[in-house]
């Protein structure tokens, strides 16, 4: 698979592997991609396809034990993140890449005032006093849509909504040149997610900012990504724009993915779902991850590596029945 080479952020062979009770769960395997800066990415898969993982990797966050990066390479501006001290790894995050978590519940501390967190953000990656910190803070929540003058309230005190643009506005204190977002809409209802996702966007066309969107919702991926990776146990299974993926879904996962979602210009008495679970990660199916619940699997798809193949100019899919039909 050929990758451009002046990527902004370039993912390499990325290998994260689980210990759990001598059981080694095989989370990530060999994910490559690109983004170029200004982008967004999407990664769409199940939870517990590795999504999380790959973006934890990126932050180098992962809880070591029992997470190890086996081998890859993540080069952010041209600079290896795996080869850089923790120190060196400190400057990098918060000031050039940046996490919005999937659960604000958990990502505010409970016993410290919403601008405070903001402006300790602020102060550690800037040197200016706390005087200037607090006003930048202050300026983070009225950007995300939160009148400053709640900069002296406690989380509980704010809704889950409002919990979310105050997680929003600590990723974006710093103006940050790469977004990672895990999920950022799922704990909210849809109108406030409406509202999210138009926040993130116009922040992402206010600062440049490059992001990358996980999300299991492919309506959030068709509003804010350029690119798409379609995720399944660990592995990239299709790799292109979002229009090609949209629009000619090519990998049968992905076609089982877009057939799962209600439409409201056809007629449907029932969706389709795609029989079947994802695979235990500490004991994958030899050959194509996804065989068992493929209705195209063949004898052919239980044995050796599956590559990405190109099924059209920068389109690619891991399937060797889609790379015959092609041919």
């Amino acid at each position: 698979m050929d990758h451009q080479s002046g990527a902004f952020l370039a993912v390499r062979d990325l290998v994260v592997e689980y210990t759990a009770e001598g059981q080694v769960v095989h989370a990530v395997n060999g994910v490559s991609f690109d983004l170029e800066r200004g982008k967004t990415f999407g990664l769409v898969g199940e939870t517990g396809a590795g999504k999380t993982s790959i973006a934890k990797a990126i932050m180098r966050i992962l809880p070591d034990p029992p997470a190890k990066i086996k081998s890859g390479e993540i080069c952010l501006d041209g600079e290896d993140l795996l080869k850089i001290s923790e120190r060196a790894m400190r400057r990098v995050r918060g000031r050039k890449v940046s996490m919005i978590f999937q659960d604000p519940m958990t990502a505010l501390n409970p016993i410290m005032k919403v601008g405070d967190q903001i402006a300790e953000v602020i102060k550690l990656h800037n040197n200016i006093t706390w005087r200037e910190a607090n006003r930048r803070a202050v300026n983070m929540l009225e950007m995300v849509g939160i009148p400053g003058e709640r900069f002296g309230e406690y989380p509980h005190q704010f809704s889950g909504g409002m919990k979310q643009r105050v997680v929003i506005a600590m990723a974006l204190a710093c103006s940050p040149e790469l977004l990672l977002a895990d999920e950022p809409t799922t704990a909210l209802d849809v109108t406030i997610q409406a509202q999210v996702l138009e926040m993130i966007n116009k922040l992402k066309r206010d600062f440049n900012t490059s992001m990358i969107m996980i999300s299991h919702n492919l309506g959030v991926v068709a509003d804010v990504c350029d690119d798409l990776g379609v995720i399944y146990a660990g592995e990239i299974v299709e790799l292109g724009s979002k229009e090609a993926i949209f629009d000619r879904p090519a990998h049968p996962y992905s076609v089982g993915l877009f057939g799962a979602v209600p439409t409201l210009d056809e007629e449907k008495k029932r969706l389709n779902p795609i029989a079947g679970l994802p695979p235990d990660p500490s004991n994958l199916p030899t050959g194509c991850h996804f065989g068992p619940r493929c209705p195209l699997a063949t004898e052919q798809c239980k044995s050796g590596t599956i590559a990405l193949r190109e099924v059209e100019p920068a389109h690619f899919c891991r399937c060797i029945q889609v790379a015959s039909r092609e041919g």
